[in-house]
């Protein structure tokens, strides 16, 4: 059973790492409503998880990551500018809001409040025919600041990420491309960070279910990307406002049944 629950936690991380709808809070609900746990609520299954998106990111991206490492080292700077805020976020706001910030109301409010800026953001939004190497550097830090936000549950990296975007005049296909390159550095460290802990505290895994969800996070992942890629070049993000509302009013009407 627990092979079971951890290809769906792994395929509910690969799709929601990507679409703008938050992995963080479908990671904490599927549990909650389900009442997982056990071997899937540790460090070594958290691990697979990470690294099957991470997986799933470079195979999508690697030749983009080729051209700036060799050649486009403009757009790599970005990159790395637009990763400081969250990288700093991280490592000094993680555990707090890991503890503080984990409770199915404040999902609710997250999934709502972010759903209503991305409506703004798409009425603001400019359609231009840019790419990649029209965002200034001051569009990295906005959006790398807006990346740091979503450490919040419910607000999702690529929601706040293509929504700074969209609000910066960006395409939404400009947007949601420098979006998951600069998740890249992120779920890296996140990995590697997640890596030592598990290393310093000697976890014992079940390689079973380390396997099969670092294998389901990596294929659906993959597959989100290349999804969300080709939708946005013709559709705003309307349709996955509308999940999250839909999934706000799910969550608190569970809520309110549990309190």
């Amino acid at each position: 059973m627990e092979i079971f629950e951890a290809i769906v936690l792994g395929l509910v991380q690969g799709f929601t790492e990507f679409f703008p709808v938050s992995s963080t809070a479908h990671l904490i609900l599927f549990p909650w409503f389900f009442g997982w746990g056990g071997e899937l609520d540790t460090l070594s299954f958290d691990v697979a998880l990470h690294g099957g998106t991470l997986f799933a990111l470079i195979a999508y991206f690697w030749k983009d990551w080729m051209n700036l490492l060799l050649k486009d080292h403009k757009t790599l700077t970005l990159v790395i500018v637009g990763t400081i805020p969250a990288g700093i976020a991280g490592l000094l706001l993680q555990k707090w809001v890991e503890h503080a910030l984990r409770s199915p109301i404040i999902i609710v409010c997250t999934l709502v409040g972010v759903g209503i800026i991305m409506l703004m953001a798409e009425k603001r939004g400019e359609r231009n025919s840019g790419t990649g190497g029209d965002i200034t550097m001051k569009d990295a830090v906005i959006i790398g600041f807006a990346q740091a936000v979503a450490l919040i549950p419910g607000v999702s990296r690529s929601g706040s990420t293509i929504t700074a975007g969209l609000f910066r005049g960006l395409t939404r296909e400009t947007a949601t491309r420098f979006s998951f390159l600069l998740s890249t550095p992120i779920i890296a460290g996140a990995t590697l960070l997640h890596t030592v802990k598990m290393a310093k505290h000697h976890e014992a895994f079940d390689m079973s279910l380390v396997g099969a969800g670092f294998v389901a996070a990596s294929i659906s992942g993959f597959f989100a990307i290349g999804f969300l890629m080709n939708y946005l070049r013709k559709h705003p993000l309307h349709n996955f406002v509308y999940y999250r509302f839909a999934l706000a009013a799910v969550v608190l009407i569970a809520w309110l049944l549990h309190s």
